[in-house]
């Protein structure tokens, strides 16, 4: 029963999830590839042995593969899934032929569909943000201070019980989820906090306190805090309504919302102000939708939109194997007058496929520690 459990609550949600936000991501590609007048091979859900698949009239095979961790579109003159050209099939095509394949299209067409799949990840997300806030609106609270904890950062700073929050380091604050937000990815980072009190605004410094703790379902988290309660936390929240052009842009805002915070984290973790053991893997991805599963389709479909962000962002990064590392060398290649060289352009990707399996098995390694913790 247990392993019954584990499938349906966990494994399952987590295949249905990924496979969907691969589904998107691969069709950018495809999609864009095929109006460059770029073939295509292969569109894998998955990697490794094909489980089902069917062939079009293109001569593209559409399949599902064994490892559900990922996906590719296979172009014609591809050498393998990550677009490593085959060099030797690719010189001896004719010319039209050539124009066919990723390596032998324009510059601009290679750049648009390597681009295509991270940029059809964002455009998700932002439409799944901007349906649930038109079909649920959103829930508000304003940044008013109900109480100051006692031995807190606001407290030491000064802040008292019905000031406004109306800045964070400058930047204007309307919600307390802005709030919640920009302080909690700054632990033990200096901010000014400008909080509006009988008609005058007041800037006040402080530094959020670094705090462990547990969510709804057992998770713990390290995040930064000043010890403000708020409405909203004694369950005092208004909720919002808007129209579908007003929702685009609140997902617009929130899918950006998202990308800045993961910048951020980023740079938390190499200046050390964040450990990296929240960095998760699939394990805790499995774990995540079906926790989320327990409260409903809305917390799935949001979680999706949030690892769709993740993944757009984690294929732009400039590592050989991933867009991102395919987009560097186009930059360089626009630079240069010619690409790089076959033998270098192999020993980049030998490095990149090291640094993703490397980057793979320590996130694993996060996710295990957690379970075993």
């Amino acid at each position: 029963m247990a392993i019954i459990g584990l499938i349906t609550g966990y494994i399952i949600p987590f295949i249905l999830v990924l496979s969907v936000l691969v589904f998107v991501h691969e069709m950018g590609h495809y999609l864009v590839g095929r109006w460059c007048g770029i073939r295509s091979t292969a569109f894998s859900i998955g990697f490794g042995p094909e489980l089902v698949g069917v062939t079009d009239s293109r001569g593209t095979r559409w399949k599902i593969s064994l490892i559900p961790l990922g996906g590719y579109v296979k172009f014609y003159g591809d050498d393998d899934v990550a677009s490593m050209p085959d060099q030797g099939s690719v010189a001896h095509m004719s010319e039209a032929e050539r124009a066919q394949t990723l390596a032998g299209a324009k510059l601009w067409k290679r750049a648009a569909t390597v681009a295509a799949g991270p940029i059809a990840n964002f455009i998700l997300a932002i439409a799944i943000f901007a349906v649930l806030f038109s079909v649920y609106g959103k829930m508000i609270a304003d940044p008013v201070v109900a109480e100051v904890k006692a031995d807190s950062a606001a407290q030491a700073a000064g802040v008292l019980p019905g000031d406004r929050l109306v800045a964070l380091d400058g930047s204007k604050v309307a919600t307390f989820d802005d709030v919640r937000r920009y302080v909690g990815i700054r632990p033990e980072t200096r901010i000014v906090v400008t909080v509006e009190r009988d008609g005058k605004q007041i800037d006040l410094p402080m530094v959020p306190k670094r705090t462990e703790m547990t969510d709804q379902f057992g998770n713990k988290i390290e995040l930064g805090l000043i010890g403000i309660v708020t409405d909203e936390q004694r369950g005092h929240f208004r909720m919002e309504t808007f129209t579908p052009l007003q929702a685009i842009h609140e997902g617009v805002k929130e899918t950006g919302n998202i990308v800045s915070g993961t910048f951020r984290y980023i740079g938390n973790l190499v200046t050390g102000r964040m450990k990296a053991d929240q960095l998760g893997g699939p394990v805790r991805v499995a774990q995540a939708s079906g926790q989320m599963a327990t409260l409903g389709i809305a917390a799935v479909i949001q979680l999706a939109a949030v690892l769709s962000v993740s993944i757009g962002l984690l294929n732009l990064m400039p590592v050989p194997v991933l867009d991102g590392g395919h987009l560097v060398f186009y930059a360089i290649e626009a630079i240069r007058g010619k690409p790089l060289g076959q033998g270098a352009q192999e020993v980049a990707f030998r490095i990149g496929l090291a640094m993703v399996l490397s980057l793979m098995v320590f996130a694993t390694f996060n996710d295990i520690s957690n379970l075993i913790g």
